[in-house]
């Protein structure tokens, strides 16, 4: 056998299957190699077939991607010149996340590799919960033209889904329906899939850190019978690193969401002192506009409508106040024409003067201030952060957008159709959060209970999402009480309790609350949930419940206090939440926000119950929703 040829421990159940197989591999030229997760679950094997690299992944002595071409220059045949093993176990604190701590625990193989004239490295780290593949590649000729191959080798049986844009995600589709579509559907990432064993996840890491790669391009060959990513690149520069094409593997579909692999893969903090960036909660005029108080105050775009938010803001501890689209007439090189009825330095002052940060929309389409210029203007006046909308599925624009904002100690939300650039969040914290979701209300569209579950199990694993959750009156914006609320009335199904726990689902740097002040204080008792939660500043995090379509429960926890939030579907139900991950020897106080017993999405969506109670490690809580409805706990110690 080749000296390079894997030396197998015969520790695990199964070796001895796959040692038989790589001898026969090996007797026909292959050579074989074999990187296992540190438990042992995982595995990847890399065979070279006369100079073409094939991967297959193992979960459980399972197969569940057969083996696929991976390659970095089309038509060159790849010669193995060495081959390294890492053992890493490390742990590193995130600026902000779902975890105040993650662990680093990998094994990782490194094939030096010889293509033609040119130089790489193939690194494969394999994770108990998820594989990565980065290739690195040095002494080629510029000019050359690169083309970061992947296929995934799937099984017929297995069920694919994936986001579709502002659209309700799509699913569940087989390999089988791909090949028989006369149009197939863009397939966007990430790609989640349904085994019969594992739940799998397609997707990409640090796209941020590696220049003249665009977002993977995921397609289905009919040639190959398999998933392709392809991302064709000149290669100019002395040294090109890819993107890591990433493969996640949980047995439950929920734990994807709270998956660490894609932030491990990124590249570490580049910002020397990030202390300046703050996550939080968001007031939000836009979707207020038109809104009437009991005392005929009507909400708009002007100076008064935004003193009520910051006074608002100030007394709830709501730490940021976003301003968004027309706070300008036009934008021309390095000059905003305000708007005749907002007074914008006045409500910059008021802001200061109440300790609430200011958050401010930028839309290009109206006419070009300058980038160049931008964020140093949204610095000058004072802001904490930009929202940028239609600045189009631009990568290059994105990596140094989120560079100069970071330049200027600006946070900054993509909107839009963005970059997916999964684990940014962890090499460059300002890339606060992200609409790639269908938002709530986008083009004034509602979605319904489905449609978010499904994000919140597809979208949300690529990372933070700005979703627009948390509206109160549901009523009113049915009935078109609002300029900018859904076209065709009633379509918003959700109930109030739904919509508090769906801002503690969505894993956010910057939660988006879209309602009016006074529609929160008039469901104070319910709001607290919202108001108490330290978003982005969580220990911890788990997915408790998951059924695709059907129901979530998310838990999140910082110190020794918990928020519990859960959804279901608009036939309603009952889930079932063990509170085995609190304290043993512990009470704790618990107030539950629920659906009452007259609660219905469609007919009845703000009827809402407040109640408080003791509970225990162990203790079994029955969450009771209402068709479209939710139930939140708010859980501390006594």
């Amino acid at each position: 056998m080749n000296k390079y040829a894997i030396k197998f421990k015969t520790t695990h159940p199964g070796t001895l299957i796959r040692m038989i197989i790589l001898f026969i591999g090996c007797m026909h030229n292959l050579y074989a190699y074999e990187v296992r997760s540190p438990n042992g679950n995982t595995s990847v094997h890399i065979e070279n077939k006369e100079g073409i690299f094939y991967y297959s992944v193992h979960w459980k002595d399972s197969l569940v991607i057969s083996p696929s071409e991976l390659s970095i220059l089309p038509n060159t045949r790849t010669k193995v010149t060495e081959v390294r093993r890492n053992s890493v176990k490390a742990t590193w604190k995130p600026v902000w996340g779902q975890f105040s701590q993650i662990t680093d625990h990998h094994q990782e193989l490194i094939l030096d590799l010889q293509l033609g004239g040119a130089t790489a490295q193939l690194i494969a780290r394999v994770y108990d919960h998820g594989v990565g593949f980065r290739f690195i590649l040095e002494n080629y000729e510029p000019g050359t033209k690169g083309n970061f191959y992947c296929e995934y080798n799937l099984a017929e049986t297995d069920a694919l889904y994936c986001p579709n844009g502002e659209k309700p995600p799509l699913g569940p589709l087989s390999l089988a329906d791909l090949a028989t579509t006369q149009i197939p559907p863009k397939l966007r990432m990430p790609i989640l899939i349904e085994t019969k064993r594992p739940y799998l996840s397609i997707l990409e890491s640090d796209l941020a850190s590696a220049p003249g790669f665009e977002v993977i391009q995921l397609t289905y060959s009919a040639s190959k019978s398999s998933l392709v990513a392809s991302n064709k690149i000149e290669l100019i520069d002395k040294k090109t690193i890819t993107p890591w094409r990433v493969i996640l593997i949980n047995e439950k579909m929920g734990d994807l969401v709270t998956n660490t692999v894609p932030l491990n893969l990124a590249s570490p903090l580049q910002l020397k002192d990030p202390s300046w960036i703050k996550p939080g909660k968001t007031l939000w005029d836009w979707r207020v506009h038109g809104f009437s108080t009991e005392g005929g105050f009507t909400y708009g775009i002007d100076t008064e409508s935004y003193f009520r938010f910051i006074d608002f803001a100030a007394k709830k501890g709501i730490e940021y106040f976003l301003i968004d689209d027309s706070w300008y007439k036009k934008a021309s090189k390095g000059h905003f024409e305000y708007s005749d009825q907002l007074d914008l330095p006045k409500v910059i002052e008021y802001a200061a003067k109440k300790g609430v940060e200011l958050l401010l929309y930028y839309d290009r389409r109206h006419g070009e201030y300058g980038d160049e210029q931008l964020y140093s203007y949204y610095q000058s006046l004072g802001m904490k952060g930009i929202k940028y909308g239609f600045m189009g599925e631009n990568v290059p624009f994105t990596r140094e957008a989120i560079k100069a904002s970071a330049e200027n100690q600006l946070m900054i939300d993509f909107h839009d159709s963005p970059v997916p650039m999964t684990g940014v969040e962890r090499t460059y914290p300002n890339a606060i959060t992200r609409e790639y979701c269908h938002a709530q209300q986008d083009s004034r569209k509602a979605f319904t209970p489905e449609t978010f579950l499904r994000m919140a199990m597809i979208n949300a694993i690529q990372g933070p999402l700005d979703m627009n959750n948390g509206n109160f009156d549901l009523t009113g914006i049915n009935k078109g009480l609002r300029q900018k609320g859904p076209k065709e009335l009633n379509s918003y199904i959700s109930t109030v309790v739904a919509e508090a726990a769906r801002t503690l689902i969505i894993h956010s740097g910057l939660v988006c609350i879209p309602d009016a002040p006074e529609a929160y204080e008039q469901k104070a008792d319910l709001f607290e949930f919202i108001q108490n939660q330290p978003v982005g500043k969580w220990d911890e995090s788990r997915v408790l419940h998951a059924k695709m379509d059907t129901y979530i429960t998310t838990a999140r926890r910082q110190g020794e206090s918990w928020f519990v939030g859960s959804v279901h579907n608009q036939q309603g139900g009952t889930l079932e939440i063990n509170l085995d991950f609190l304290q043993p020897n512990q009470e704790y106080q618990v107030t539950y926000y629920e659906d009452s017993p007259k609660t219905h999405g469609k007919t009845n969506p703000e009827a809402y119950q407040v109640r408080t109670g003791k509970v225990k490690n162990g203790a079994v809580v029955k969450a009771k929703m209402a068709p479209g409805g939710g139930h939140c706990m708010w859980i501390r110690p006594i």
